[in-house]
């Protein structure tokens, strides 16, 4: 009934893995858990290689990004419902595959998002930045993710079934990190489909230090100018983009924000890198990225 999909980049997925094997056990369901490994290091490969030989594990030569790799699963996949964990994700409820299988039951032709939660106590201030944001921002409730379901959508932990996801799958022209699960979820609004959030998150179980995550969302940023570009600047997905929804907002004060940011940019990134973390600012910091990536882009239609 259910395929277990982790794709792999650079982490030790074992304990992971031997949690979802265990697991698996008390479904009344068929299970299989499928691992791919996006051309990690050769220490993550062999870390994981033991675990792979209980399930299949498929090792690319050459990385294909975050896309391309989760549509790879549908190739090796034999049940009919597909649940996608990220590496990193620490299953911490022992009943997590029952939650879905039953939620399967109740809604059979729904994606389904379980959520993801962080640890309570703060973390050293050089990875403030990822859990602050994380905590503040991802961090919901299902009652509140389903206030606006596809926009709520995100790849760390959500179940989708074969029929709709051989209908819809990710872009594989976004090659690098970020927004491809923001692109995923307003494809599944503007082709009907329903999105179910649940109370069934995994924890978080990986920070990015504060620079590494502002190198992160700044990639992400230039994936998202991207899919504008993709989308010929549908009105739709701006408004549900908190970042560009913004941009647009304040278009006739790009140039005079531009010019600041440019100016503030080292000290905001400074801050946010020690720790000094502000999500305010770091929104600040993110409409600036976004302003000088637009920039460089010919975005064929503007937005009115």
């Amino acid at each position: 009934m259910i395929s277990i999909c982790i794709p792999i980049y650079n982490f030790d997925v074992v304990n992971l893995v031997e949690k979802l094997n265990s697991l698996s056990k008390s479904l009344e369901v068929p299970s299989e858990i499928i691992l791919i490994d996006d051309c990690s290091d050769i220490f993550f490969k062999e870390k994981n290689e033991n675990v792979g030989k209980k399930h299949t594990y498929i090792k690319l030569e050459k990385n294909i990004g975050r896309a391309a790799i989760r549509n790879r699963f549908l190739k090796y996949a034999k049940y009919e419902y597909l649940l996608f964990l990220d590496c990193d994700s620490i299953v911490h409820k022992n009943i997590f595959l029952v939650e879905y299988v039953e939620a399967i039951k109740s809604t059979p032709n729904t994606v389904l998002c379980g959520g993801r939660v962080y640890e309570n106590q703060p973390p050293q201030l050089n990875k403030r930045l990822r859990w602050k944001y994380g905590k503040v921002r991802e961090s919901k409730i299902s009652d509140e993710r389903n206030l606006n379901p596809h926009k709520s959508f995100m790849t760390h932990n959500f179940v989708v079934s074969r029929k709709i996801f051989e209908t819809i799958s990710f872009d594989e022209r976004l090659t690098s990190y970020g927004h491809e699960d923001t692109l995923f979820g307003f494809q599944l609004k503007k082709g009907n489909i329903k999105v179910r959030h649940i109370e069934n998150p995994i924890l978080n179980g990986e920070l990015e230090t504060n620079s590494e995550y502002i190198s992160s969302t700044e990639t992400a940023i230039g994936n998202l100018v991207e899919i504008l570009g993709f989308l010929d600047c549908d009105k739709g997905f701006i408004k549900d983009v908190s970042l560009l929804n913004m941009y647009f907002r304040v278009a006739k004060f790009k140039t005079i924000i531009e010019v600041g940011f440019k100016v503030f940019q080292p000290l905001l990134k400074k801050m946010l890198s020690l720790g000094f973390v502000n999500l305010y600012l770091f929104d600040f910091y993110k409409l600036g990225i976004l302003i000088l990536k637009m920039k460089d882009r010919d975005i064929k239609r503007i937005y009115n």
